[in-house]
């Protein structure tokens, strides 16, 4: 049995298996109804609800008697917009960007409302900010600069010709013209929809194990082997996080001529002490830090070091383990979590499958209700090292956010062509080094340089 429940094209391999979908949730029975999208009658609720309050807050500056008028008709321009967009939208598409533009432009309405309630901010600032926040979750360094430029440039505007501007219209103005920018600027789509709604054994490149909780945490694994009935091992020793790097050889990759150190760390990984050295580009440490404070440490995954001085309190590396009843290994969960807390970093499910005569290592990080997957391709380097790369020769090496189904356990997964990165694991003046370099829009954000130690079998 294959996580995804298809068969390889080169057939089984003796690696680890891939839990199924399906054992990731005990809500409900293997099968059941498909849920899809949202029905007409909810879509227009939960639209409608976001409408109302967009415009209460647009129009709340000129008194009760403008809300009384507002909200209602907000309420049915959001609604209306939303069901034309779903009407027009084929299968595996996203909404079209006129409407996600609008949906951006009502919730930027309330939330700027509220902070202009709450702070007395007046229009540049609010700008700023809501140009700032928007910024940042585009990722890309000129929408990061493009958001509070904008903002500004709107907020003073508003205050050199005197306008008395609502937080709540400044906010929504500016988000709306950076996105209308932004898809004006920046036309190559970094993010698409893949497919919509398919069995597991459609897409081979994803690693469909979402957590069941709203916290990850270094407890996944054992959680996973009370769902899937598998005997749980913690801390498993000379594991690897692939059982054998003779999986993954393909036209690219020899595994006869890999350096015996590099192939000690995959196939025993737990047999090397591990410490990370991060080293961060300047640009993108204010989103890194907002999405560490709002996503990654509550979320308990995803959660690395801003510094070398973070690095000092250690870093605990550990694979947790689910065997089969016959012993085999089924699942091997890399956590690596800092030392004097035990606050994860990371927790990843490493898997390999091979396809068309090639062989891969897929990575599944797992978040509430998805997943998101690193797929990557294996690369002989001329010095013994191993190269893994996610943007390599194939259309299967990539990353892909995976929303799995509570009930039926389809797929639905989004392609994310602006994120890469790429592992090298390689021997240097007779010591194991390794670097992970990633990449965003194309451009370097962060380098993690790996301190590995330990006296793998047959070392003095």
């Amino acid at each position: 049995m294959t996580l995804n429940g298809s068969t390889p094209a080169d057939g089984p391999t003796p690696g680890p298996e891939r839990p199924t979908a399906a054992g990731q949730d005990s809500a409900g029975g293997p099968g059941g109804e498909r849920s899809g999208r949202p029905g007409p009658v909810q879509s227009a609720i939960f639209t409608g609800v976001i409408g109302a309050l967009a415009g209460a807050a647009l129009t709340a500056h000129w008194g009760g008697s403008a809300v009384a008028v507002g909200a209602p008709a907000g309420a049915v321009v959001v609604a209306a917009v939303d069901a034309v967009a779903r009407a027009r939208q084929r299968t595996a598409e996203i909404p079209a960007l006129w409407a996600r533009i609008v949906m951006s432009g009502a919730l930027a309405a309330s939330l700027g409302w509220l902070v202009g309630w709450l702070t007395g901010a007046g229009p540049l600032l609010v700008g700023i900010a809501a140009g700032l926040v928007t910024g940042l979750l585009g990722l890309r360094p000129q929408k990061v600069i493009m958001g509070p430029v904008l903002g500004a440039a709107l907020g003073g505007i508003a205050l050199a010709t005197g306008w008395t501007v609502p937080a709540s219209v400044m906010a929504a103005a500016t988000v709306v013209l950076f996105r209308v920018l932004s898809a004006a600027l920046f036309r190559d789509a970094q993010v698409s929809l893949l497919a919509e709604r398919v069995p597991a054994s459609d897409l081979p490149f994803v690693v469909p194990v979402p957590a069941r909780t709203r916290y990850v945490g270094t407890g996944y694994v054992r959680d996973l082997a009370e769902v899937l009935g598998g005997r749980y091992t913690a801390q498993a020793p000379g594991v690897g996080i692939v059982a054998s790097l003779d999986e993954l050889a393909g036209p690219g990759f020899d595994p006869s001529g890999v350096h015996p150190l590099v192939r000690e760390f995959y196939e025993h990984t737990t047999r090397f002490a591990l410490d990370i050295v991060p080293s961060w580009r300047l640009w993108v440490r204010p989103g890194y830090l907002l999405y560490r404070t709002l996503l990654a440490r509550p979320l308990g995954q995803a959660n690395l070091p801003m510094n070398q001085r973070e690095t000092l309190r250690g870093v605990h590396s550990r694979i947790d383990t689910i065997s089969g009843v016959d012993g085999v290994i089924t699942v091997r969960g890399w956590i690596r979590s800092f030392a004097d807390t035990d606050e994860p970093i990371y927790v990843g499910i490493y898997t390999t499958y091979r396809f068309d005569g090639r062989g891969y290592v897929s990575v599944g990080f797992p978040v509430p209700e998805a997943s998101f997957t690193a797929t990557l391709e294996p690369c002989s380097r001329e010095d013994g090292g191993l190269t893994l790369r996610s943007r390599g020769e194939t259309s299967h090496a990539g990353h892909y956010l995976t929303h799995v189904d509570r009930n039926t356990r389809a797929l639905t997964t989004l392609a994310v062509h602006g994120f890469a990165e790429q592992l090298d694991v390689y021997v240097r003046d007779g010591q194991l080094r390794a670097e992970h370099e990633f990449w965003v829009f194309g451009l370097p954000f962060l380098v993690l340089h790996y301190r590995l130690t330990g006296k793998p079998a047959g070392q003095g």
